[in-house]
This record gives structure tokens, C-alpha cells and sequence, in this order.
């Protein structure tokens, strides 16, 4: 008994030390890219790029700046307006102090007090997957300020998510910091070529993502303990939230992959559209969850529609816009791997023409009639 305890000891310390050493590696090879701001106690990282109106990006769970940057997105949108990209809590070089839940609601309070301390007003707020709640909690506390939504592969409505219980445990207290520091780093490398053919798929993961992501940053036990976190609280956010969309007035441009095998768009991002007369949907044919890394030009484009820019690109498929104007959506196939079932496309991936059935009017933002907060 005693050989056998003193073994599982052993692999315990092997398992941190490893960890540990995999960490500190991580950050050596990839050092801050911006600057640093302590907002009501928590030290954030962030990248303010550009001149211009400015356009606010957040990154969605498990993930951090470099996903944007790499993307493409953070340069093209940069060469017309002022771009700031924060590490959420938790993320990249953010901290995320323990002790307080840090829902969507919690990280946009603290969000808004960052922007304010940049002097920025009246941003476009984009957010991707997870970071779309955020984006949302955003534009609901502070109607007035925010003067319109790019929303991307978003999860807006409960549903039936077999994956939230597993990816969830590392948050929970005393069992979850042994995870992150001992199983979860390890496991989450193993199962890391599968997860990106679930996000990327059907489109194969571009080789500039493979090269460049910094998976061992994401894998860092305080990261996962975050992202872990973030799945627990993914539903109940989202059944929060759902009773207060069509409270929203400003434009929303949503953006999703008409693929996504992750957040289906039929269960999401159509249906948001369908509750917000004054959104424009934009589904990007071929494309997964990870729609920003395959149609970087698409989402830049959906930016400036947000804006109130003309876009140079040629959005419209009539048949698509017929079929999205009946409320109808591709014809879903099953899907063995974890998520949710994925629409079928007749499309390649390299065919990236988006679909869309309104025209988002334009909206500024009028501080003297400031309205109250629609989510608190």
C-alpha cells in the first residue's frame, strides 16, 4: 500500500514539475504583445492599435489576443480604426482574481472601466464565441455607450450541452487546481488536434493558426481554471440573457460559420436574428465555429457594416437570402464529435460569400438621452 501511494506521489510531482516547467516555457517563448491597466484590481493586457472610430475585440473561451492578431483581423481592421483587444480575466496575461464570479455580467462591468480609462467612446464591440456574452452584457448595462454589436459565433440560448460537465470540472474548488496543475495540461494537448477539428471543421485549421497559437499558454493551469469556469457558466448566462435581446436598439451585425459544428447557427445565431429587427445576419459558407480565421476580410467587412461603412464585398446569395428570409436554414447532418450538429452546405470552404436578409441602419449613440441599464 505503502509502494503504491508513494508511486502515485511520485507521478503527481512528475505531472506538476512537468507542468510547470511546459508554463514557464510558454511565456518565455511568448512575452506580452501590448501594455498592462489595473482596473478595480485586476491587472489586464491589452493592444490598442490604429487611429479611427474605435472597434473593441474579445476573444472567446480558452483563447487570448494572439488569436486575433493571428487571424489577420486585428491588422486589417487597424489600417481604418482604433482597435483595442483585451485579455479577458484569465486569459493570456489578464489575472483573474479568485474569490468572485467572474460571469459576463462581472467582466464587462470592469471592461467598461478599462475603455474609460483609454478615453474610448461609443465603441463597436466584437465578440467571438464565448466573448459574445460579454459583448452582449456590454451593450445591455450601457445601452447608450455602446454604438453597435458584431457578434460572432455566439451561444445565445440554453441548450443540451453533454461537454459543459466535462470541461467544467477543473473549476471546481480543491479537485480542479489538482487537475490543472497535474492531468488537465496533459490531456488537454492530447485532445487538442480533435478540438480543432471540431472549431475549424469542415474547414481544415489553417497552417498559420497551427504555427503560430501558442497552445501551452492556453494550457497554463490558471487558463484552463479560467476556461473551465466559463463552461459552467456558459448556460445558465445564456438563459439569463435570452429574456432581454429584444431590448437592444443598436445595430448587430452576427456573424456565424454556416457550418459550425460547435454552436449550431440554426439554434443561435439565426434565432437571434430572428428577435432583433435591427440585425444583419451573415453566414459564411464552409466556415466553422472559428469563422474570424478563415474569412478574416468577411468579419472585416461585417466591422464596417457595424460602423455604418459601405463594404466593398459582395455579400448577397439570392438563394441563400430566400431561404434565411422564410426562416429556414441549411439541413442539419449528424455529427458523432462533441458540440452540436452542423448544418450542411453545398458550398466549399473556399467560397466565402455571406448570406444576409436586412440592411442595418445606422446608429449613433446619444448621451444625452442616456438609457438605464437593461441588465444589472
Amino acid at each position: 500500500m505503502q509502494t503504491v501511494l508513494l508511486s502515485v506521489a511520485v507521478i503527481i510531482a512528475v505531472a506538476v514539475i512537468f507542468n510547470l516547467y511546459k508554463k514557464r516555457q510558454a511565456e518565455q517563448a511568448n512575452p506580452p504583445v501590448g501594455q498592462f491597466m489595473d482596473v478595480e484590481g485586476v491587472r489586464l493586457h491589452y493592444i490598442d492599435k490604429g487611429q479611427g472610430e474605435p472597434i473593441v475585440l474579445l476573444h472567446g473561451n480558452g483563447s487570448m489576443i494572439q488569436d486575433f492578431i493571428i487571424s489577420g483581423v486585428v491588422d486589417l481592421l487597424a489600417s481604418r480604426y482604433r482597435v483595442i483587444a483585451f485579455d479577458r480575466p484569465g486569459y493570456g496575461y489578464s489575472k483573474r482574481p479568485r474569490g468572485r464570479s467572474w460571469n459576463p455580467i462581472a467582466q464587462a462591468r470592469v471592461l467598461r472601466v478599462a475603455l474609460q480609462q483609454l478615453q474610448v467612446t461609443h465603441p463597436v464591440v466584437l465578440g467571438h464565441s464565448w466573448g459574445t456574452m460579454v459583448a452582449l452584457a456590454l451593450a445591455l448595462q450601457s445601452p447608450a455607450y455602446v454604438r453597435s454589436l458584431v457578434l460572432m459565433s455566439g451561444y445565445y440560448y440554453p441548450t443540451l450541452r453533454p461537454d459543459v460537465p466535462i470541461f467544467s470540472t477543473p473549476a471546481i474548488p480543491v479537485i480542479g487546481d489538482i487537475l490543472c496543475y497535474t492531468i488537465s495540461p496533459i490531456l488537454g494537448r492530447l485532445m487538442w488536434p480533435g478540438l480543432l477539428r471540431m472549431i475549424f471543421g469542415p474547414a481544415p485549421t489553417p497552417q498559420h493558426f497551427s504555427e503560430k497559437f501558442p497552445v501551452w499558454m492556453a494550457l497554463r493551469p490558471s487558463q484552463l481554471r479560467a476556461s473551465a469556469a466559463e463552461s459552467g457558466l456558459m448556460i445558465p448566462s445564456a438563459f439569463k440573457f435570452q429574456r432581454y435581446y429584444q431590448q437592444l436598439t443598436m445595430p448587430v451585425v452576427i456573424v456565424s460559420g454556416a457550418n459550425d459544428r460547435f454552436v449550431h447557427p440554426n439554434r443561435h445565431s439565426m434565432r437571434l436574428h430572428r428577435e432583433l429587427p435591427q440585425s444583419v445576419l451573415r453566414l459564411v459558407p464552409g466556415a466553422g465555429h472559428m469563422v474570424h480565421q478563415v474569412a478574416p476580410h468577411e468579419v472585416s467587412a461585417a466591422v464596417d457594416e457595424a460602423v455604418g461603412r459601405q463594404s466593398n464585398l459582395s455579400w448577397r446569395s439570392s438563394q441563400e437570402e430566400e431561404r434565411l428570409d422564410r426562416g429556414q436554414a441549411p439541413v442539419a447532418t449528424p455529427h458523432s464529435e462533441r458540440g452540436e450538429a452542423a448544418p450542411a452546405f453545398e458550398k466549399s470552404h473556399s467560397d466565402y460569400r455571406i448570406a444576409s436578409s436586412k440592411v442595418a441602419p445606422e446608429h449613433k449613440p446619444d448621451m444625452a438621452s442616456a438609457k438605464e441599464p437593461l441588465l444589472t
